[in-house]
């Protein structure tokens, strides 16, 4: 799998990077076992918007039958237990490799998952109102600007529509994602954050010779304001930690938030 050169697009080298995450087995890439299907097809099941905390049963409506877009969210670890709840699936992701991991569980469970290729922030794949539920696991952290996600879901999302989003708290951002900047807990970056232009250019070469995805780190403004400026209205909230981030020890790392298409 060749290395795009230095004038790369950051959209394709964040595909070729995971698609290199799943050759290595990073642990978001890993799809779901048949016991969690067996258990999805007997309606017990749990699912991460961010790394720890189940998204709480009480945010999703009844899922037979919904028409259900994972956004960003290839992997084989939710779209396939919504597909074993009933739910019409699309799996929308910037990773071949990562939606091969859908098809995968869906073969290998007997699951109807239809998986897209695309950027999280064009959906003109799809038509105005085609969904009832976005699913966004943190994922935006690979994308350069937020507000057009926000108001691509909106688009295709019915009125009444749900859009559950798990982000990173930009704090994780302002002392440094590497866990050896982590471990000093110096504020040394500014929001937004990119590992474009905030990173040390050697650590950005090491980076992006060992195929480690770009991050970027956004403003409150841009993760929570920008879904309110998109339309939505936000009727859900909870924290989450990054295990493996010093950070968590003394602050939540991630968000999630439920919004409402009125």
């Amino acid at each position: 799998m060749p290395r795009p050169e230095p004038s790369f697009n950051v959209r394709d080298y964040n595909r070729y990077a995971w698609n290199r995450q799943v050759y290595n087995r990073n642990k978001f890439t890993i799809p779901v076992s048949p016991g969690i299907i067996a258990a999805a097809r007997t309606g017990i099941f749990s699912v991460l918007l961010t790394e720890t905390k189940p998204v709480p049963h009480d945010w999703f409506p009844p899922l037979d039958g919904l028409e259900l877009l994972g956004l960003a969210c290839g992997g084989g670890q939710q779209g396939p237990v919504f597909a074993a709840l009933g739910a019409k699936v699309t799996i929308f992701d910037n990773s071949p490799a990562q939606l091969e991991q859908d098809r995968m569980v869906a073969r290998r469970e007997g699951l109807n998952i239809r998986t897209i290729e695309g950027d999280m922030r064009d959906l003109s794949a799809f038509d105005d109102e085609s969904f009832d539920l976005i699913f966004h696991p943190v994922s935006n952290v690979f994308c350069p600007d937020v507000p057009p996600v926000w108001r691509e879901a909106f688009r295709v999302l019915k009125h009444g529509g749900l859009l559950l989003a798990g982000f990173a708290n930009p704090i994780y951002f302002v002392v440094g994602t590497h866990i050896d900047e982590q471990e000093t807990l110096q504020l040394k970056y500014t929001i937004p954050y990119s590992d474009m232009e905030s990173m040390d250019p050697e650590d950005l070469d090491a980076c992006i010779e060992e195929g480690t995805p770009l991050e970027y780190g956004h403003s409150l403004t841009d993760l929570i304001g920008g879904q309110i400026a998109a339309g939505f209205a936000i009727t859900g909230f909870y924290e989450d930690i990054c295990p493996d981030s010093p950070v968590s020890k003394y602050h939540p790392t991630y968000i999630a938030t439920r919004a409402i298409k009125p």
